[in-house]
């Protein structure tokens, strides 16, 4: 552990103000915390003493450290927002004249890539508390695309009468009408299982699964805007839904290597497709063989 110092305290002192003063969720405020205590750490190993110290240099040190740690970069956009509100905070408190943030990116993920979510962020997500019945029902829509890797236009279609098997399995119409049968995990059931009682509140003539306040069936731009509000109150960068069905199958694919199940999971018409998501596994085994390597250790 080591020695806390003078960034640590003025830590404490920003979590306290963003959960009591912004009423920020402790999910939340607790994210905040773990990033800036990096960051605060790293400014220990840097020998700095106090704020005038950090420069824009010295902020590009520690996104750069990040990203060879193997944080990947939203993660990374994750951490320089949280500095970012840090240094704002110290600014309106007379303590820090600029914030040397201002003009600091995150490195970006390559465009031919699609942008996956880490295990953790999916983590972070997923331990939403919904308090309303908007709230239920967006957090089984998330579980349910995170859970079944479907697009959102495959979600919105989907009918209460579409579960088979006492909702073990989900029949799913994708592209060209192509219909497949689709498996839930215990968590996308339990969350649709707390909607449907919910639903029920909704007054409506209609067979679809997840309904707006009207009793209509939801469209894709409304998933869009839940989700990123969803996202930024568990203290994420803005998250789009076809994120949660890159990163379902990219973690199914570095957990099983089974790029043909995937494939019929995702509704791929070809194998070609899917192996997009070889490339990302790819990059996760280099990191993890360099890592390893002798001479990473020296």
């Amino acid at each position: 552990m080591k020695n806390e110092t003078f960034i640590h305290k003025n830590v404490e002192e920003y979590v306290s103000y963003i959960s009591d003063v912004k009423n920020l969720s402790k999910n939340t405020a607790s994210s905040y915390k773990r990033d800036l205590d990096k960051l605060a750490n790293f400014v220990i190993d840097m020998e700095i003493t106090e704020y005038s110290s950090i420069n824009d240099e010295i902020c590009s040190a520690w996104i750069g450290d990040l990203f060879s740690n193997g944080i990947n970069p939203r993660s990374i956009q994750r951490h320089l927002s949280s500095a970012k509100g840090f240094f704002k905070f110290l600014k309106k408190n007379g303590l820090v004249n600029v914030s040397p943030f201002d003009l600091i990116t995150a490195p970006k993920t390559p465009s031919n890539l699609p942008d996956v979510l880490s295990p953790e962020d999916v983590e972070q997500l997923l331990n939403f508390k919904p308090s309303s019945l908007v709230e239920i029902r967006d957090m089984a829509i998330v579980e349910l695309i995170y859970s079944s890797g479907l697009r959102v236009s495959e979600a919105i279609n989907i009918n209460t009468s579409d579960f088979e098997e006492d909702m073990a399995f989900l029949r799913v119409i994708g592209k060209g009408s192509k219909t497949r049968l689709v498996p839930l995990g215990k968590f996308a059931i339990n969350a649709i299982k707390d909607w449907l009682i919910e639903r029920e509140k909704i007054v409506n003539n209609t067979d679809a699964l997840f309904l707006n306040s009207k009793g209509t069936r939801l469209s894709v731009r409304s998933i869009q805007i839940r989700l990123k509000k969803m996202a930024l109150k568990q203290g994420l960068p803005p998250i789009h839904p076809h994120m949660l069905r890159h990163s379902f199958a990219t973690h199914m694919l570095e957990s099983s290597g089974d790029l043909r199940t995937i494939q019929e999971l995702l509704g791929h018409s070809s194998l070609s497709t899917t192996q997009i998501y070889t490339k990302l596994d790819y990059q996760h085994l280099v990191k993890i063989y360099d890592q390893a390597h002798p001479r990473a250790k020296k």
